[in-house]
């Protein structure tokens, strides 16, 4: 892998991670939002990395051609799901969103999960920030050795 492609793989981490700190964001600033359903950012690889995957890279590759397989690491934001637990039910008999008992449902996110997912989310971002530092302070180091 080069250096050029690890800077491409932070940067896509970058993103990922930053869509998932937005969710998490989202899912805070509603905790008082009745029937709001708190969301869940879903995050795959980009690729099959499972040994499984690996073996039949290889099977292909390494037997074939007799060199190991270059797989691109990295992963990506795919979206979110929305969170199953229902939220708990308050009587408020004016209220517009109440049913016809009169009763809302709170919102189901809980603010400690919530931060708790954040800070790691902010932590995985930083971590890929220092990735693609780290690799462009190497491409510099590269440049001047070269001179």
């Amino acid at each position: 892998m080069g250096i050029l492609e690890s800077i491409n793989i932070g940067g896509r981490a970058l993103r990922a991670h930053g869509y998932r700190l937005d969710v998490h964001t989202k899912n805070i600033a509603n905790i008082d939002t009745p029937n709001y359903i708190r969301k869940i950012p879903i995050l795959n690889a980009t690729e099959d990395i499972s040994f499984h995957g690996l073996m039949n890279e290889m099977k292909t590759d390494v037997f074939g051609v007799g060199s190991l397989p270059y797989l691109q690491g990295g992963v990506v934001f795919t979206g979110s799901v929305e969170d199953p637990t229902l939220g708990e039910k308050i009587y408020k008999p004016g209220h517009p969103d109440a049913d016809a008992n009169g009763y809302i449902r709170a919102s189901n996110v809980n603010p400690m999960v919530e931060m708790a997912d954040a800070i790691l989310a902010q932590r995985a971002y930083e971590a890929n920030l220092a990735l693609v530092s780290i690799s462009k302070s190497m491409a510099q180091k590269a440049i001047e050795i070269g001179r």
